[in-house]
């Protein structure tokens, strides 16, 4: 099936940011990377912010499409630790495009929901104080920063990790957020 315009034009202004950072997303950047006219592309996206808004949807849409291909199903179809594996198996070789974005997200409400309905689904939320007696979620949301820890490592090294070494690491964080059966519990303070 042959991509739309709108498809194209969100692809294109992908790679400008992939390259060039936030800052350089243009009409003239998008349009001269889609081969498109600039009234082509305000035809789709009517102002720069409809664009900008519109790629943070379409970016994010592939990570989460990335994940159920990894998980082998949309997120309410898994549990919990199938999507957090998913999660955190993606957690390599990010691309830039991905990080500049997420971070342009934090200081724009409507984009940052955008990411924040994606991590809901697939990754463990921080505890609340009543949700600190356990300790499984809040060792859950450690394993959850442990896989984002891997993911700026991957984004922003210069130095990439080993394969094995990348491996057994998502592994460890895997098995962090969700300790097997018959593992060794930690002790309670009263004990």
């Amino acid at each position: 099936m042959r991509p739309s315009k709108r498809d194209e034009i969100l692809a294109a202004a992908k790679r400008v940011v992939q390259r060039e950072g936030v800052t350089t997303l243009t009409y003239e950047s998008v349009a001269a990377e889609a081969g498109l006219t600039k009234g082509g592309l305000l035809y789709h996206f009517p102002s720069r912010e409809d664009l900008l808004l519109a790629l943070h949807t379409h970016v994010a849409a592939e990570w989460e499409q990335a994940m159920e291909a990894e998980a082998g199903a949309p997120a309410e179809e898994i549990t919990e630790d199938q999507r957090f594996a998913a999660y955190t198996r993606l957690s390599q070789n990010p691309e830039r495009a991905e990080l500049i974005l997420q971070l342009e997200a934090s200081e724009n409400p409507e984009a940052n929901e955008v990411w924040e309905r994606v991590y809901r689904a697939w990754a463990p939320e921080p505890p609340s104080a009543e949700d600190l007696s356990d300790g499984a979620q809040l060792q859950a949301f450690i394993a959850r920063l442990a896989a984002d820890g891997l993911w700026f490592y991957e984004a922003l090294s210069s130095q990439p990790l080993d394969p094995a070494v990348r491996e057994q690491t998502i592994e460890a964080i895997i098995r962090l957020a969700s300790p097997a059966e018959g593992a060794p519990e930690t002790p309670d303070d009263g004990a």
